[in-house]
């Protein structure tokens, strides 16, 4: 399939979009201080190419599966803002009524399929959606996303070689922040350039450019093409880095604040926001209008969290067991 054109619309929405996702956390980060969010809450903030590359090389059926840094993700592929906010905030608007939380968001509708708490617990379930697709002939694709720290799990080499042994249509990509919760590749590993673990399956892998969303587009776009046409799985490290710790309750001992600063000077919505610019793809009145629609859906979705009811009780006895002819699954 020939790569998608890059077009004014395109940057106005990946403008529009990324700037969401970062005011999205921001106030997220907010109402954890206010004790609105409680638990664990990771913050995405950083890394936003990397989700709108992505999410431009998808299609309608393709999927997506990744860690516990998974608020944005699913507002990317279609879900209601409000409905996360609301989840975050355990309440019964949200998208699952309050019981998922931070770190298990899921949207089977929207093809999201988590969320998944277990550091490298989300790698085989990738692998065995895109299986599914193969056997049931979908022609979709499943986007698996993981950490850097992911990458020493013994469950993440079982499912690239059984990826590889099966041929299944799944891209694998590495989020590489830098820091594995506070601790940098130099510290667990021998080598720092991780795509080449893919070498060792004979999988195509390669670096990618993580803070511009032109080249993580490109490498996504030629890897989902790859796994579209039969060709098989890829593995790619998309090298980014996030400005906030690893959870709220990081106290990031371990980087300066020069070299956070030294990151936010590439920061990925600046990045667009100069092309936009230099481009003249829109005034400083236009920005200013999305700048504004991102404060007020924001805001929006604050109002709908706060509005909605806390579950009750009774709701711990719910969707313990739901289907109730489990494991016989008609797949026709």
């Amino acid at each position: 399939m020939p790569k998608k054109k890059i077009t004014k619309k395109v940057y106005l929405q990946w403008y529009e979009d990324m700037l969401f996702w970062r005011k999205f956390e921001d106030k997220a980060a907010a109402l954890y201080i206010q004790q609105k969010i409680r638990g664990f809450l990771h913050l995405y903030n950083g890394q936003e190419a990397v989700l709108a590359g992505s999410a431009f090389a998808m299609e309608e059926n393709d999927r997506m599966i990744t860690a516990y840094r998974n608020h944005v993700q699913p507002i990317a592929l279609g879900v209601d803002p409000r409905k996360i906010m609301a989840e975050l905030c355990g309440k019964t608007g949200g998208t699952s009524e309050g019981n998922g939380g931070s770190m298990h968001m899921f949207s089977k509708e929207h093809n999201f399929f988590g969320g998944h708490g277990i550091v490298g617990g989300q790698i085989p379930l990738g692998a065995g959606l895109a299986f599914a697709d193969k056997y049931l002939e979908t022609g979709a694709v499943t986007l698996c996303y993981m950490g850097d720290g992911a990458v020493r799990q013994g469950s993440f080499h079982e499912t690239m070689n059984l990826a590889m042994l099966w041929n299944l249509p799944v891209v694998f990509v590495v989020e590489n922040n830098g820091y594995a919760m506070g601790t940098s590749v130099e510290r667990t590993a021998n080598h720092t350039d991780i795509y080449k673990l893919g070498l060792g399956y004979d999988m195509p892998c390669e670096p990618v450019d993580g803070m511009d969303p032109v080249t993580v587009y490109q490498a996504m776009q030629t890897a989902v093409d790859r796994a579209r046409s039969g060709k098989g799985p890829s593995f790619l490290e998309i090298r980014t880095y996030r400005y906030k710790g690893h959870s709220m309750s990081d106290a990031q001992h371990y980087r300066t604040k020069e070299e956070v600063a030294e990151y936010q000077k590439r920061d990925p919505i600046g990045i667009v926001h100069k092309v936009i610019q230099d481009k003249k793809y829109a005034t400083e009145a236009e920005l200013k209008e999305i700048e504004d629609r991102v404060k007020d859906l924001v805001n929006e979705c604050v109002q709908y969290a706060d509005e909605s009811p806390f579950p009750d009780a009774s709701n711990l006895y719910k969707n313990v067991y739901i289907q109730e002819d489990y494991p016989f699954i008609k797949t026709h």
